[in-house]
C-alpha cells in the first residue's frame, strides 16, 4: 500500500513540474496583463502542488533525522504558502476580467 502511494506522489510530481513549466511558459508569452496574471496564478498553485508532494515523498522516504524534518517542513509550508497565494492572486484575476468584460 506504501508503493502505491508513493507512486501517485511522484506521479503527482510529475504532472505539477510539467504543468507549472507549461503555465510559466505560456505566461510569458502572452501580452495581455490579466491573461498573463491567471497564467502566473496557476503556476504558483502548481509550484505549490509540488512543493507538498516533494515534501510528502521524502517525509516517506526517508528516515527523521532533525535536518530532514526541518527541511520537509520548510519545503510543506513554502508550498502552502504558494498553494495559498496562487488561490488569491487567481480569484483576483477573475474578479477583474469580469468586471472588464
Amino acid at each position: 500500500m506504501l508503493s502505491v502511494i508513493r507512486y501517485a506522489l511522484f506521479i503527482l510530481l510529475a504532472i505539477s513540474c510539467i504543468a507549472a513549466a507549461w503555465n510559466s511558459v505560456n505566461s510569458r508569452r502572452k501580452s495581455d496583463p490579466h491573461d498573463r496574471g491567471m497564467l502566473q496564478a496557476s503556476m504558483n498553485i502548481w509550484m505549490g502542488v509540488m512543493l507538498v508532494a516533494l515534501s510528502v515523498i521524502a517525509m516517506l522516504m526517508f528516515s527523521g533525522s532533525t535536518p530532514a524534518v526541518i527541511v520537509e517542513a520548510v519545503f510543506m509550508v513554502l508550498g502552502a504558502f504558494n498553494i495559498f497565494a496562487g488561490l488569491r492572486s487567481r480569484s483576483y484575476y477573475s474578479r477583474q476580467k469580469s468586471a472588464r468584460n
